[in-house]
């Protein structure tokens, strides 16, 4: 019955049990009888069962026995037997490992009793989040150092700087090349963004500064599940959580000493995503504390979901795209980054997210949407999105904004790290 109702009166539950037991405790004859549907009657047998009018033979529909007493006198005769029921339970909820209920919603009988219920259950991010976190802080304090590496030769433009723009690496993404027209999987990633560096650091100009503007979703997933944190969207992985960390920060660690060997001065983003919040925050703060012997090198800590950097008259600002879109994301920056903003002439967004390039120009600023270097998973592939794949070196200067850039493909780039090494 649907919520609300009042509850069936003892004259129609009696009228009711009285037909059930003129057809011989048969359901459907009963109920036809009745004129009801068989469901019905069923909920009316229980109500009567509750309200002891079905006596006490064992077992009553939708009960289970619970206890019995039975008192005898000193011949052994049986004098009086009572018999407990409840009302019988439903399957056990069982949680997968990592969740936690999001939302509830039941469906109860003209008595209010429950018959249905259904959860939602979505993976406990912010659990995982303050657990990471945890860790960070119990041992960045045991992490070894980076040893300073030496600054790149004289010469370098003060007044220009490089920013390595890649976002949605997916490490640990699989992808099927009849599905997708390439594969990739945690390998061919990790080869593939280093001989991207490679040649990357190689075109672009003499720049005394570089930033690494890794804007988000760098691993597929970040919990054991291969999920999406937050709506916990199933995602074709290629290998398990740790040694897709175990490889990240690997290559993460090569790019930086070769960003070091290239510029005086080396910035790192590691931007919140939708995909691999967790990963973002434990990046930020493993990378900041492994060079906090080095100088040279500074490390964008915020918690926020948004960034930026200032350079000369050039503002440069940051964020994954999961939060605000392209056609709404720069009146946030001019906002949240106030006086950034006021000091400067050229004002240039970045964003990732959606796997494909946009740029647009606005009164405020210029906000461009970048490609990923990595191959669609089956999902984007069936999908019809736009498939292309690169990365940019975007050059800026500190008095006219954007004066060049570099596009490279997968194409372009493959055997560059082996050549470089």
């Amino acid at each position: 019955m649907p919520v609300g109702r009042p509850p069936q009166s003892d004259e129609l539950v009696r009228e009711r049990l009285d037909a059930y037991y003129t057809f011989g405790e048969n359901q459907t004859k009963a109920a036809e009888a009745l004129g009801i549907s068989r469901g019905a009657l069923q909920d009316t047998l229980k109500a009567a069962a509750r309200r002891g009018l079905m006596g006490h033979d064992p077992v009553l529909p939708g009960f289970v026995t619970a206890s019995t007493n039975t008192t005898t006198d000193k011949n052994g005769d049986v004098v009086r037997q009572s018999v407990r029921q409840v009302p019988e339970p439903g399957p056990k909820l069982e949680l997968l490992p990592g969740f936690n209920i999001a939302q509830r919603s039941s469906l109860s009988d003209g008595d209010q009793n429950i018959k249905l219920q259904w959860h939602i259950e979505r993976p406990e991010a912010r659990a995982q989040q303050l657990a990471m976190r945890a860790v960070v802080d119990g041992f960045k304090e045991e992490l070894p150092r980076a040893i300073p590496i030496l600054a790149p030769r004289v010469g370098l433009r003060a007044d220009l700087l490089n920013q390595y723009t890649v976002t949605d690496a997916h490490f640990g993404k699989l992808s099927w090349w009849e599905e997708a027209g390439s594969d990739y999987d945690l390998k061919i990633a990790e080869q593939l963004v280093l001989d991207w560096f490679c040649m990357a650091i190689r075109l672009s100009p003499d720049a005394a500064t570089g930033i690494l503007a890794q804007l988000g979703d760098l691993l597929h997933h970040d919990s054991h599940l291969s999920v999406t944190p937050t709506h916990a969207h199933v995602l074709d992985a290629d290998s398990r959580l740790q040694k897709v960390i175990r490889v990240v920060i690997r290559t993460l660690r090569r790019i930086v000493r070769m960003l070091l060997e290239k510029h005086e001065h080396v910035h790192l983003i590691m931007a919140d995503a939708n995909h691999d919040p967790a990963a973002e925050a434990w990046l930020r703060e493993m990378f900041a504390a492994f060079f906090e012997d080095e100088p040279r090198i500074t490390v964008d800590r915020s918690a926020s979901t948004y960034y930026a950097y200032e350079f000369g008259n050039t503002a440069l600002f940051y964020h994954h795209g999961h939060k605000r879109k392209p056609n709404e994301i720069d009146s946030v920056f001019a906002g949240r980054f106030r006086e950034i903003y006021g000091r400067t002439k050229f004002a240039y967004a970045h964003m990732g997210h959606r796997h494909s390039d946009e740029l647009k120009s606005g009164n405020l600023m210029k906000v461009e949407q970048h490609e990923t270097l990595a191959a669609p998973d089956a999902h984007e592939a069936n999908g019809g999105w736009p498939m292309g794949r690169s990365a940019k070196v975007i050059t800026y200067s500190r008095q006219f904004g954007e004066v060049g850039r570099n596009i490279l493909t997968p194409e372009m780039v493959a055997g560059a790290g082996a050549v470089a090494a």
